[in-house]
């Protein structure tokens, strides 16, 4: 019977250029979204394209409903998941004190909850098989302390430590579990803009979600444990362990700033819809 890779958070930016990429292999997919077009969309062209299975389900994995919900459709329609890449999330850049609870929340119910919860559902299925694969995205912001980033480079820490310590667990099931930690990504218009318009170390160091995508799975497939695509991205955590603490807190407060103004910037040309999609 064939086996699937089953990707979270499809629909669009890295999840989606992981789908393409995984399609290109000849890996059948599960594609799980929120509710929208654009899965269908994707769906339908890897389909006609590569000439692959493709299933697609819409839940929100931020409830626990969501990901029972999901995992009893594979089980009911048979479908075999052998690779497992848990990218869905949320982000944004927010003061702490003026930003909603039910903003951290939601962070904190789909960066973690609904990865952990939906892993421990598929792990027996992922142990039935000889060869297995977890691939879990986390973010180069863990390495950094990043103001306005406190809840969301919280979650991302987490899942970082969740899947080193998992994967020694899981070593002797021979299910390899790997953690992406990407940079900045151009995964939509607004993203694009604020990179590019950003310091010249954004510019630098932001990626194409299928230049993510493409050293993930190479990554993923050749076991490795952390996978960090982009070399100033690499070289970024080389200098994190030599450069002084107020070298890089300067560093880090010119970054925020800046984006500060290109977020200003974008509201006041009228990429409001960008923002909240974004966020």
């Amino acid at each position: 019977m064939d086996n699937y890779t089953l990707i979270t958070g499809a629909s669009e930016g890295l999840g989606k250029a992981l789908a393409i990429k995984c399609a290109e292999r000849k890996m059948n997919l599960i594609l799980v979204s929120l509710p929208g077009i654009e899965l269908y969309q994707l769906a339908c062209y890897i389909r006609r394209r590569y000439a692959v299975k493709v299933c697609e389900f819409e839940t929100d994995l931020s409830h626990e409903s969501g990901c029972l919900y999901l995992a009893r459709l594979i089980r009911e329609n048979n479908l075999p998941v052998n690779m497992l890449i848990n990218n869905a999330g949320i982000g944004g850049t927010f003061d702490f004190s003026e930003t909603g609870f039910y903003v951290w929340q939601k962070h904190i119910q789909l960066n973690i909850t609904g990865l952990v919860h939906l892993t421990h559902l598929l792990l027996p299925e992922l142990k039935r098989h000889p060869h297995s694969y977890i691939m879990n995205v986390s973010s180069l912001a863990i390495f950094f302390y990043l103001p306005q980033k406190q809840v969301y480079g919280a979650t991302k820490s987490f899942i970082y430590f969740f899947s080193k310590s998992l994967r020694r667990e899981l070593k002797s099931y021979n299910v390899h579990v790997s953690v992406l930690c990407p940079g900045g990504i151009d995964s939509n218009p607004l993203h694009y803009l604020l990179n590019h318009r950003s310091t010249s170390i954004a510019r630098s160091s932001s990626m194409t979600p299928e230049q993510v995508a493409i050293t993930a799975i190479n990554g993923l497939l050749k076991g490795k444990e952390r996978i960090i695509p982009g070399k100033w991205n690499r070289l970024f955590i080389y200098l994190d362990k030599i450069l002084p603490a107020f070298v890089k807190d300067k560093l880090i407060w010119k970054q925020v700033r800046n984006m500060k103004q290109q977020y200003a910037e974008a509201l006041m040309q009228g990429n409001i819809s960008f923002l909240k999609k974004s966020a």
